[in-house]
């Protein structure tokens, strides 16, 4: 899906402003300098996944799955999701994509959903490599 108005991004990993990991930590300043942090976030059907030194969210179709992270509101989107695409090794229609960039219907800490920009998993990792909490921790 895409929606070239969408202003929304739901991180889970690297990116999130408390992520104590030292992969990201150029892209997560500047991720908090082209945006505006609305704060804790949740992903539904969604599974989360450790890849070692980064996480992987996976659609699931159990409505009890759940990933959580942080929404962003982006100040200028289409520059914004230019390096983030190199970031996260995203080619728009290329078939040798790790992730997909997604619009997912994601969830404030207070109820509030609205659409946001995901980068989801093209296949989920073996089932052994699942965070059942949903959360990654970092490294």
């Amino acid at each position: 899906m895409t929606d070239p108005d969408c202003r929304y991004l739901f991180v889970y990993g690297t990116l999130m402003s408390g992520a104590r990991s030292v992969l990201g930590r150029a892209q997560r300043l500047r991720l908090a300098r082209q945006s505006d942090g609305l704060g804790p976030a949740s992903l539904p059907q969604a599974r989360l996944y450790d890849l070692g030194r980064y996480p992987g969210a996976a659609p699931s179709n159990d409505i009890d799955d759940i990933v959580h992270g942080e929404a962003v509101l982006l100040s200028n989107p289409h520059a914004a999701l230019r390096w983030l695409d190199e970031y996260e090794g995203y080619v728009h229609g290329a078939d040798h994509n790790e992730y997909d960039r997604t619009i997912r219907q994601v969830r404030l800490a207070g109820g509030e959903t609205f659409d946001a920009w995901v980068y989801m998993l093209r296949a989920a990792p073996d089932a052994r490599r699942r965070l059942a909490s949903g959360r990654w921790t970092g490294r």
